[in-house]
Formats: structure tokens, sequence, C-alpha cells
């Protein structure tokens, strides 16, 4: 059925790879604005209003396609015969971290939001300690993917 998709392999692989790149890119990159807005930025209007365009800008232009493309390569790729043997656990695992990923995706988003609003309950301490959940989640999808243990 996605037969024709078979010598795309190559061209799927790579575009999956450097979707992915981009979206972990900005997945840990958006944690970091947020502790620098809410260190620096409480008592200036005016850092206020630079954090806010930066967040929502590498949000909607960066982290959210880049989340699409992945999502859409891999698919991709999980779909064509042969590559992936879900008898096995490491796809299993990889697919329950995307979708830790992607939950993460879109708390921050709502944070982001928060944050342009006033309301985040959320402090920089916290953004930073939360940061490291999706290095982690990086780290055991590599290892899924690459060792695919059984």
């Amino acid at each position: 059925m996605m037969d024709w998709l078979i010598p795309l392999y190559p061209w799927l692989k790579a575009c999956h790879i450097v979707a992915a790149i981009a979206w972990m890119a900005a997945i840990l990159y958006l944690p970091r604005l947020f502790v620098y807005h809410l260190e620096y930025a409480a008592d200036s209007p005016g850092r206020q209003a630079m954090f806010n365009v930066m967040e929502t800008r590498l949000s909607r232009i960066i982290m959210t396609p880049a989340m699409m493309l992945t999502w859409t390569f891999g698919i991709a790729l999980a779909a064509l015969p042969g590559i992936v043997d879900w008898s096995q656990m490491w796809p299993w695992v990889k697919l329950a971290s995307i979708l830790s990923l992607t939950g993460i995706h879109f708390w921050l988003a709502h944070q982001r939001r928060m944050i342009e609003r006033g309301s985040c309950q959320v402090t920089s301490r916290q953004f930073r300690m939360l940061n490291e959940i999706p290095f982690a989640l990086m780290i055991l999808i590599v290892i899924m993917v690459v060792v695919r243990p059984g």
C-alpha cells in the first residue's frame, strides 16, 4: 500500500531527522526564554514585549511547524513496509516518548500564553528543572532508534 514511498526512504529519514532537531532545539530553548523573561523582564514593559515576541515567534514559526513535520515524516517512515517491527519494545518506547514530548510542547505553548497574560504560576527555577525532561526524552528516543533494544 505504501510501497511507492520506499524509494523515498533516505529523503524521508533525512527530513525527519532535520525536523526533529529543529523541534528539539526550540523545545529546549523556549523554557530558557521563560526563565530569562520571568527573571529579567518583570519590571520592564519593553523587555516584557521583547520576550513575548521572541517566545511567540519561536513557538509559532519554528517549534510548531517542526513538530508537525517531525510527526508527518515519522508517520511516513513508520508506514514503510519492513522499517518498524511493532512486535519489539523499542518503537513503543519511542512512541510513548514522542507523545510525552508532544504533551510538553502543548504545555509550553500554554505557559507562553500564561506568561504573556501575567498569570503564569510556574517559577523560573521550575522552568529550569523542567527543561531537563525533553532532553532526557530525546536521549531515550535516540537510544531506542539506534540500539533498538528487544
